[in-house]
C-alpha cells in the first residue's frame, strides 16, 4: 500500500511539475495532424463514393453531401448499359498477363546476372537499368508500327507484351538473389542441381515476399494504362477499363452531365487495385524495406 501511494504521488509530482503537461500536447498534435491527414487524402474518395449514389439534380446542390438514392442505378448504369463489366474484364485479364510475364522475365533476368558468369555481365546490367529512361510513352511511336508489322493491332498481345520487360523488377529480384546465402549456392552445386531448378526450388521460395511485392505494383501499374492501350485498341470490345471510363464522360440528363454515373464508374475502376493493395499490403512495405520480415 505504501509503495502504490508512493507511485501515486510521484505521478502527481510529475504533474505538477509540468512533465505531463509538456508531453500531452506534443502527441495530441502529432495525432489530430495525422488525422487530418488521412481525413485530406481519403477526401476526394468520399466525396466520389457519395456523388456515386446521387442523382444529378442532388449534385448540382453544392451543399447536398448527404448519399443519395441513385446508387444502385448508376453504378449497374455503368456496369452494364456502358460495358464497364466487360472493360474490367479486359483490364483484369491485360494485368494479370503482364503481372505473370514480367516477373516469370524478371527472376530469369535476375538468375543470370547473378548467378552465371558471361562476358560484359555487368555492361548488359547497365544497359538494361538505361531502358528506365525510355518508358513505353516515349517509344509510342516505334512501339504503334511494330504491332502493326505484327498485326498485333486490337488484340491483347499488343497491350501485354511491350510491358513484359522491366528493369526495376530485374533490379529488385537481383539485389535480393544478391543477398541470398553463397553456401546454398555450393549446396545446389554439389547436388548438381542446375540453374532453372535452383530458381524453383531455392529462389522462388525464399523470395515469396518479394514476388508478391513485385506482383502488386506491377498489377496497378498495369490495371491503370491508360495511353497505350487507347492506341492500340480501336475496337470497343478489346478496350480495358482506363479508356471505357472516357466514354461515360459524354453522358447527359437534361443538358447537364451524369456525375453520378462517372462518379460511379471511378469507383468501380478503384475497387480492384484497392483489394490488391489492401491484401498484399504487408510484401508491398517489405519491397521497400519499409517493415521488416
Amino acid at each position: 500500500m505504501a509503495k502504490h501511494d508512493a507511485t501515486e504521488r510521484d505521478a502527481v509530482d510529475q504533474y505538477a511539475s509540468g512533465s505531463f503537461s509538456d508531453a500531452l500536447p506534443d502527441n495530441l498534435w502529432m495525432h489530430i495532424g495525422l488525422i487530418a491527414s488521412i481525413a485530406l487524402m481519403s477526401l476526394p474518395i468520399v466525396l466520389a463514393a457519395i456523388m456515386s449514389t446521387q442523382s444529378v439534380s442532388q449534385i448540382y446542390e453544392v451543399t447536398n453531401l448527404a448519399p443519395g438514392g441513385q446508387g444502385v442505378d448508376n453504378y449497374t448504369r455503368a456496369l452494364f448499359e456502358h460495358n464497364l463489366f466487360a472493360f474490367m474484364i479486359n483490364s483484369f485479364i491485360m494485368a494479370i498477363a503482364i503481372v505473370v510475364g514480367k516477373i516469370a522475365l524478371s527472376l530469369l533476368a535476375a538468375l543470370a546476372l547473378v548467378y552465371y558468369d558471361f562476358p560484359y555481365k555487368n555492361a548488359v546490367f547497365v544497359f538494361v537499368l538505361f531502358t528506365l529512361m525510355l518508358p513505353v510513352p516515349v517509344r509510342i511511336v516505334p512501339l504503334f508500327e511494330l504491332m502493326v508489322n505484327l498485326d498485333w493491332i486490337n488484340t491483347m498481345w499488343a497491350i501485354t507484351v511491350p510491358y513484359l520487360a522491366s528493369a526495376t523488377a530485374v533490379f529488385l529480384f537481383r539485389q535480393h538473389f544478391m543477398a541470398i546465402p553463397a553456401s546454398m549456392v555450393e549446396a545446389a552445386k554439389l547436388d548438381n542441381i542446375g540453374g532453372i531448378k535452383f530458381l524453383i526450388y531455392v529462389l522462388i521460395p525464399m523470395s515469396k515476399g518479394m514476388i508478391a511485392g513485385v506482383g502488386v505494383i506491377t498489377y496497378v501499374y498495369a490495371w491503370n494504362q491508360y495511353l497505350w492501350p487507347l492506341a492500340v485498341i480501336n475496337n470497343e470490345e478489346n478496350q480495358v477499363l482506363q479508356v471505357g471510363l472516357k466514354s461515360l464522360e459524354g453522358t447527359a440528363a437534361a443538358g447537364q452531365i451524369e456525375w453520378g454515373l462517372i462518379m460511379s464508374g471511378a469507383i468501380i475502376a478503384l475497387i480492384p487495385p484497392l483489394i490488391v493493395l489492401v491484401v498484399l499490403h504487408k510484401p508491398l512495405l517489405e519491397t521497400f524495406g519499409l517493415q521488416q520480415k
